[in-house]
């Protein structure tokens, strides 16, 4: 993948309205379901948040459509997010 364009940013709404910008980090496939991760964007004089961390969406298919959905399950999340964790670092070993 050609890291020539820059990064990539969606904007999600949270459960209370907030917007939240994230800067999409990769996609894998886990147990027959596609799953994105990203990392909040940082922005210009906002105070860095020490919670904040990798965010893991999955990709539900709906009317034709590709939306992101909060995880079903704390065994869920870590399941994928060890599967991201291998996939990431697996990159940087092959640098």
């Amino acid at each position: 993948m050609s890291e020539g364009f820059g990064p990539t940013f969606i904007t999600v709404t949270d459960e209370d309205g907030q917007e939240i910008v994230l800067e999409f980090v990769d996609a894998l496939e886990y147990d027959g379901q596609m799953y994105q991760a990203f990392f909040p964007a940082e922005t210009e004089g906002e105070e860095e948040d020490p919670d904040s961390g990798l965010v893991i969406l999955k990709v539900i298919h709906e009317d034709g459509e590709d939306l992101l959905s909060t995880l079903d399950s704390d065994e869920e999340l870590d399941a994928v997010y060890e599967q991201f964790m291998e996939s990431l670092f697996a990159d940087d070993d092959e640098e």
